[in-house]
């Protein structure tokens, strides 16, 4: 009992325990008893080993992102590259993270895929306990200090009071499973980056590792830890370390990063975004509970008000020590000033959440508290004999206490966990879900636009139909997770606005028109929408009246017949080009004309084309094109679209969503076009667009590939000179004598 290995074992094993039993969903219901110790737990069969498909907030849409990188990008030899399964096509993993979906990729080839993407969605909740003993270490503290630092960081996964920010099971089973990921890892880079400054100086590849692991799994975590690192740069080789980790770190990751930064970062700055701004309504506030009960909490909601009290314990303390906590105490206090500025009036800056730093802050004051119990113990063991096993002793009680604790304050947690991990299959409503599916499935291939309704989520949530795609090939959904990845996001949800009885309307600014068929029918043929899925009775009559053809009913839903609209259209005018400063405004105030969508607007063209920059219009285009010409052999791929026309040199419209990889052969442009489609000028009868690396990409990769192999070869070498050193002479006086004795 006396080796300190046991001391971490209980500290971080006991708390990762309880968590993976939970996420397991082998605890189920929770209940509060009068007597020690003051509840009762139901337990059941775990679901997470049930091969089923996984639900629940914007995990249940998730589920199609890995199988678009196993069945689309990776056969390409692509981590990132396009899918034409949302949105009318959008760049796939380009603005979202792809460590966790390639992870459950690697599991999927031993497990079924629902287990596999469930053990993925948890390993990052699980994983905290070590990341914040990682931490606690790297810092200097002794095992005992930084186990119950680490018990007591794992009681931040069970926070109710929030929903979304980030970090806890809650946010996890809503859908953020990659920033869990990416903070545990952070927490695993600070600690190790920590160290080895603390060491002298002396660089280790792992910390450029964690780091590109973290980058890989979320960026707002990665924008923390470089920030909150910056304390290191006072210390003695500080800026050599930090540099080193920073430089190596982003070529790992480049394979991801260089392309995010150029394709993401730099257009957002030159004013010419390929993402979507949500316009996130920030939070606000800064004591009580919540706004929306179990959703959205103010920095210092009731259950955390205690923790914070012992947390500001912690801090004094460490500081009186002259502990190394500098890093520590900065990520929990920028990221609480950020929080705070971003919710001021004139901020400009809306395409960040800014409840997306408070798990930093939450977590800080989590580990802060548990340095005041880890100095406390260490403190008492001190005034009594057989110090060493008083430490396991206090170590022991203290993370009991602790979970006993955590398990008493759980409510909802366990219930959430069943809900996601018992699938779409195990709700009672499934056989609904399961038969519009097959419905779906017997229709010709085609885009789908569905009815947007918070009811939906009997099924499991209420973007169940997000997965059209996944569960019938050939019927992409127009609505998507990953909203910002997209320019057709806000277009989209015009439109499912003008079919919805209850639509979400979740882009603020727009100006959205419910239960309109006669803009939305206009709107989707320029989408080459083919379907159209009715939920309520009221939007039903409203498609019958309009005279859509239901061609499938399978209670509750009808699935209806839009109008023909061809995949590619020959312009009948010459398109406009707008030259002024923001072209989606622009563009919306050309789709809310509905009468003139034939006046094409794009954003770039030839000389020859008409010009316009007030955003408001009129976009009255050019003069009229003669002959129409005719489209045919059309053939769309996730990243090649090809055609034959007779209509050579006049502009074509391609209805499917702009990004600037696509390069045309047998043609001029493409052209971004309003909404957020492609036109381009042909040149010769056979026309072929196809999605290709750039230099980022072909950059990224080579970079990637490079830094591992390098890694790699490191590691061996390292390994060789170490197996090949000289034995040392055990008969040496040196080696035979104390620390401070003259041999």
């Amino acid at each position: 009992m006396r080796d300190p290995r046991v001391i971490a074992l209980i500290g971080v094993g006991l708390p990762t325990l309880l968590i993976l039993l939970i996420m397991a969903g082998f605890i189920g219901q929770v209940q509060q008893t009068s007597g020690f110790p003051y509840f009762s737990v139901d337990f059941g069969w775990p679901a997470l080993l049930t091969a089923n498909t996984p639900t629940g907030g914007d995990m249940g849409a998730h589920v199609l992102v890995p199988s678009i990188l196993r069945d689309d990008l990776l056969p390409d030899f692509r981590l990132i590259g396009w899918s034409n399964d949302w949105y009318a096509g959008f760049p796939a993993l380009y603005f979202y993270f792809p460590l966790p979906a390639l992870f459950t990729i690697l599991l999927d080839v031993f497990l079924p895929y629902g287990v596999a993407f469930k053990i993925t969605a948890s390993l990052g909740v699980i994983a905290l306990p070590f990341g914040a003993y990682v931490l606690a270490r790297g810092i200097g503290y002794s095992r005992v200090v930084s186990t119950i630092t680490a018990a007591t960081a794992s009681m931040y996964v069970f926070m109710e009071s929030f929903s979304i920010f980030g970090g806890n099971i809650k946010s996890t089973m809503a859908g953020e499973f990659s920033f869990a990921w990416s903070l545990s890892l952070s927490l695993m880079y600070l600690g190790t980056i920590i160290k080895d400054t603390r060491k002298g100086g002396r660089f280790s590849p792992l910390a450029a590792v964690l780091l590109a692991l973290t980058a890989l799994s979320h960026v707002v975590t990665t924008m923390v830890v470089v920030l909150v690192s910056l304390p290191l740069l006072v210390r003695r080789r500080g800026g050599r370390v930090l540099g080193m980790s920073w430089l190596l770190g982003f070529a790992i990751a480049a394979i991801w990063a260089l392309p995010f930064l150029i394709r993401a970062v730099v257009p957002n700055l030159t004013g010419d975004p390929l993402t979507t701004d949500m316009g996130w309504n920030p939070v606000t506030g800064l004591i009580g509970g919540s706004f929306a009960p179990g959703t959205i909490s103010t920095p210092l909601p009731n259950e955390f008000i205690p923790i914070f009290v012992l947390a500001l314990v912690g801090i004094a303390w460490s500081l009186l020590r002259r502990d190394r906590v500098a890093v520590p105490l900065v990520m929990m206090v920028v990221p609480a000033f950020v929080y705070w500025i971003m919710q001021l009036p004139d901020f400009p800056f809306t395409a960040i959440y800014n409840g997306r730093f408070l798990p930093y802050w939450f977590l800080g004051g989590f580990i802060f508290a548990g340095i005041a119990i880890g100095l406390g113990v260490t403190t008492v063991a001190r005034w009594v004999p057989e110090r060493s096993s008083n430490m396991i002793v206090g170590v022991g009680l203290a993370t009991v206490l602790l979970m006993t604790i955590t398990v008493a304050g759980i409510h909802d947690v366990p219930g959430w966990v069943r809900w996601n991990y018992s699938g779409y299959e195990g709700k009672d409503v499934f056989r609904e879900y399961e038969s519009l599916m097959t419905e779906i499935s017997a229709l010709p291939d085609g885009r789908v636009m569905w009815e947007a309704n918070s009811d939906l989520g009997r099924y499991g949530t209420p973007m169940a139909l997000m997965l059209t795609p996944y569960w019938s090939d050939g019927h992409p959904s127009m609505e998507g997770l990953l909203f910002e990845s997209s320019l057709t996001t806000p277009f989209h949800f015009l439109n499912a606005a003008e079919v919805s009885q209850s639509p979400s309307n979740p882009v603020r600014g727009l100006t959205y028109r419910s239960l309109d068929f006669a803009r939305a029918v206009e709107h989707l043929g320029l989408y080459d929408v083919s379907y159209y899925v009715a939920w309520t009775d009221e939007a039903k009559s409203a498609a019958t009246e309009f005279g859509l053809k239901r061609v499938s009913q399978t209670d509750p839903f009808d699935v209806f017949l839009l109008p023909d609209a061809a995949p590619i259209d020959v312009a009948a005018v010459q398109p406009t080009v707008f030259e002024g400063d923001d072209f989606l405004e622009a563009a919306l105030n050309w789709y809310d004309d509905v009468e003139n969508l034939d006046r094409w607007l794009v954003a770039d063209g030839p000389p020859a084309w008409p010009r316009a920059s007030d955003p408001q219009g009129p976009f009255a285009g050019g003069a009229l094109i003669g002959s129409a010409g005719s489209v045919s052999d059309v053939d769309i791929t996730d990243h090649r679209i090809s055609f034959r026309t007779t209509a050579i040199g006049v502009p074509h419209l391609i209805k499917v969503s702009y990004f600037p990889n696509w390069e045309a052969t047998g043609a001029e442009g493409p052209y971004k076009a309003a909404p957020s489609l492609m036109v381009v000028i042909p040149t010769d009868e056979e026309v072929v667009l196809e999605f290709a690396r750039t230099w980022a990409e072909n950059l990224g990769m080579l970079s990637t590939f490079g830094s591992v192999a390098g890694l790699i070869y490191f590691a061996v070498r390292r390994r060789r000179d170490r197996n090949g050193a000289p034995i040392p002479n055990l008969d040496s006086p040196v080696l035979n004598t104390r620390f401070g004795d003259s041999p």
